[in-house]
């Protein structure tokens, strides 16, 4: 049995993990699926204050608050850029960190700089015109960028989609990239489609040496692939 901390990506919430949660606690793992703050069901908490630290001390509280150990870490999308200041803010708590289709940040860095600049430069010019100048509206064509193309899934996620905190974007993690170094990393790519964005992520991956597996489909795997999300996730579990 593992435990496991799955960890939403921009706009969603904890509600995306619906199908994959259950999935690994029939197999007998405890899961946490926190929502961070000002997204989800949380989204009343959304200001303009809210920013990558925000997110990282939402983590670091669950861990110690629930008294977490042995932690499967799963990062997905935006979520990938907390990876190193959560190992930092909660060493010793993490067995293992799951980049799953997840960006990779380095010390110094915000979500913007592993974008590519003109998708960075849409974001930027979004919060400008549509959303006050601090957060970035959700709306469908996000689906079409995630690639998420089923009738069904598209309807059901899109009005549970939430605005998103320019300041995450542009915050930069600080952390001590040792503790993160010290831990046993996966990065799983999705193939179909693939997310042009994260095509630098990937190539860090593989720069590093990580374990890489694929899945074929979109973005939003654990929404469009939930079955092969929840298995894969169990074979990286000890005993799996």
């Amino acid at each position: 049995m593992a435990t496991f901390v799955l960890v939403h990506g921009a706009m969603h919430g904890g509600w995306c993990w619906r199908d994959v949660r259950p999935r690994l606690e029939a197999d007998g793992h405890r899961v946490h699926t926190p929502t961070l703050t000002g997204q989800g069901a949380r989204r009343g908490e959304l200001t303009p204050r809210t920013g990558l630290g925000t997110h990282v001390g939402d983590l670091a509280d669950l861990l110690w608050f629930e008294d977490l150990s042995g932690v499967h870490l799963v990062l997905h999308s935006y979520a990938g850029m907390l990876a190193g200041p959560v190992a930092e803010a909660a060493e010793g708590r993490l067995a293992k960190v799951v980049y799953l289709g997840a960006f990779v940040g380095r010390p110094g860095e915000c979500l913007l700089d592993v974008e590519p600049a003109a998708t960075a430069d849409r974001y930027r010019r979004l919060a400008a015109d549509e959303g006050d100048g601090w957060r970035v509206p959700a709306g469908t064509g996000f689906l079409d960028q995630w690639g998420v193309t089923d009738p069904a899934l598209r309807a059901w996620v899109g009005p549970r989609l939430t605005d998103f905190p320019l300041r995450c974007a542009t915050e930069p993690a600080a952390f001590d990239p040792g503790p993160l170094a010290a831990l046993p990393t996966v990065y799983v790519e999705h193939t179909e489609p693939r997310l042009p964005s994260l095509a630098r992520s990937v190539g860090r991956a593989e720069e590093a040496g990580w374990s890489r597996y694929r899945l074929a489909c979109g973005h939003d795997m654990m929404l469009a692939a939930p079955e092969e999300t929840a298995s894969l996730l169990t074979s990286l579990a000890p005993g799996g």
